[in-house]
């Protein structure tokens, strides 16, 4: 199956909707499906027309679930894919929002923490094994999850291997809202609607003097 088919866009209006769509895999990511992402993330960020992304994973049973542990990527071949995903979404100048529609794990959370906004369904539920699978994270990923949830929540997610419920993920600050499942797409979409009515040049403004001074 063709990277093409496992990620799917949909282009209403100036919002752009990025659907992981592996399900039968937990939405895991491949190598090619991370570079699919990097090249999406990269077209919108020179589209004069976007004011809104919004990232969701296909199915009801999780909404990423990271890596594809078969397809890891050997960082002596070039750059690293996620890296390089990572930080195309993250220079995305328009509002980014996660509409996580079930479990949230490792690269799941990567997507997750470099949009501005998590919406999540209660069901959902947000964990990092990074150390389970002696693996790094992102540093990017680290201090965001630091900045959000403070000290301790982080160090128990990271180094204590907690798999955080969506509510505990609110109170952390981790997701930004609750949305039943039948409202999630709806609740994003509400979301977005100031900045789809906004002059595109002043939502970017705003958008780097927010991210500067979270950085």
């Amino acid at each position: 199956m063709s990277s093409d088919s496992l990620i799917l866009t949909r282009r209403e209006d100036a919002c752009l909707t990025v659907t992981i769509n592996r399900p039968d895999k937990a939405n895991s990511l491949t190598t090619e499906m991370l570079r699919a992402l990097r090249d999406i993330f990269r077209t919108a960020a020179s589209d004069d027309d976007l004011r809104a992304v919004v990232i969701t994973g296909a199915g009801e049973r999780v909404f990423c679930a990271g890596a594809d542990l078969n397809t890891l990527y050997d960082a002596q071949f070039g750059p690293d894919p996620w890296d390089e995903m990572a930080a195309a979404l993250r220079a995305v100048p328009v509002l980014t929002v996660a509409a996580i529609n079930g479990p949230c794990i490792g690269g799941g959370l990567t997507l997750a923490l470099g949009c501005d906004i998590r919406v999540c369904v209660p069901e959902a539920r947000f964990s990092y094994p990074v150390l389970k699978n002696n693996v790094l994270p992102g540093q990017y990923d680290v201090d965001k999850l630091k900045a959000l949830t403070g000290p301790g929540c982080s160090a128990a997610i990271l180094l204590g291997g907690d798999t955080v419920s969506a509510e505990d993920a609110a109170a952390w600050g981790l997701a930004d809202r609750l949305a039943p499942r039948e409202a999630l797409e709806d609740t994003c979409r509400s979301l977005c609607a100031t900045a789809l009515a906004a002059d595109g040049a002043h939502l970017k403004t705003l958008k780097s003097m927010l991210r500067g001074a979270a950085s």
